[in-house]
């Protein structure tokens, strides 16, 4: 991206920064009644049983930010069930950035789940095992969106970057705003071993919980951003060595699936972006 496009983007920011209570932030959007908020809507749980499952979604939209929350999955056997952490804009050409959680079988990892839509353009899947048991405790997700990249942390630790290479032909998500979502619910049909493992009811209630929002983005209203502020470092945020580094020893260790290593499904050649040096 030039700079001069670049500068009259941010120049027009105004940016929201929230350590978000739910109720000012948030709703439920549906399964309201398999949804609940404590600690004086600091901290929420979506429930997931045969009869719903729940989800909720920002009050705002957003054009570009840095949104953090804290997470526990589903604990035991959760297989069959998604939760999910995304953000995304509406319509048959939407934009998306996605975390989601595939559930499983007692005792097997959970699989994280990225992907990247542009234009209503998806099949840039990225999967993750975890270094860490994600139900025992409550671990940071993160999505940083400017307009030169997409970063996805956990922890702090960069494990994904799509860098907006639109100078090569890559739709980049950087037009339409976006609200920010999450939920639970029931995906049995392809979520664990391809739909090979089915839900286990009896397992029921599904609990995955939330807490400490953090949003500091540009928020959208009126067809317009409301931003005024360069000043924001997350505006300009790249991966420093150190983090670069971390995202390596993630992606050695932990990765199990990069479409851009699967020509099998791409039998005319990969997408653009897999061909250029370092895209991670």
């Amino acid at each position: 991206m030039k700079a001069g496009l670049l500068v009259s983007l941010i120049v027009n920011f105004l940016v929201v920064a929230s350590a978000g209570s739910f109720y000012n932030d948030f709703y439920f959007n549906w399964g309201h009644d398999h949804g609940k908020v404590y600690d004086n809507g600091n901290s929420l749980s979506l429930i997931l049983d045969k009869n719903s499952g729940s989800g909720f979604q920002s009050k705002k939209e957003y054009l570009f930010g840095k949104i953090d929350i804290q997470l526990k999955l589903v604990h035991g056997n959760s297989a069959g069930t998604v939760t999910t952490f995304y953000l995304s804009s509406l319509g048959p050409y939407h934009d998306e950035i996605d975390f989601e959680f595939l559930g499983n079988t007692s005792g097997q990892p959970y699989t994280l789940h990225t992907n990247v839509f542009s234009q209503g353009k998806g099949n840039r899947e990225q999967q993750f095992y975890l270094w860490f048991d994600p139900t025992a405790d409550f671990h940071t997700y993160s999505i940083l969106w400017n307009p030169q990249r997409i970063i996805f942390s956990v922890d702090g630790i960069a494990i994904r970057e799509f860098k907006n290479l639109e100078s090569i032909g890559v739709p980049f998500p950087k037009n339409q705003p976006m609200r920010i979502y999450s939920s639970l619910w029931e995906a049995d049909d392809w979520a664990t071993c391809g739909g090979r493992v089915k839900t286990d009811w009896t397992k029921a209630p599904f609990v995955a919980s939330f807490r400490n929002f953090n949003v500091n983005a540009c928020a959208w209203s009126y067809g317009a951003s409301s931003c005024k502020s360069n000043s924001n470092s997350w505006i300009w945020e790249e991966l420093d060595a150190g983090r670069k580094g971390q995202m390596k020893w993630v992606r050695d260790n932990y990765m199990t699936y990069d479409y851009c290593k699967d020509s099998k499904r791409f039998p005319h050649g990969l997408p653009r972006e897999c061909y250029v040096t370092n895209f991670p």
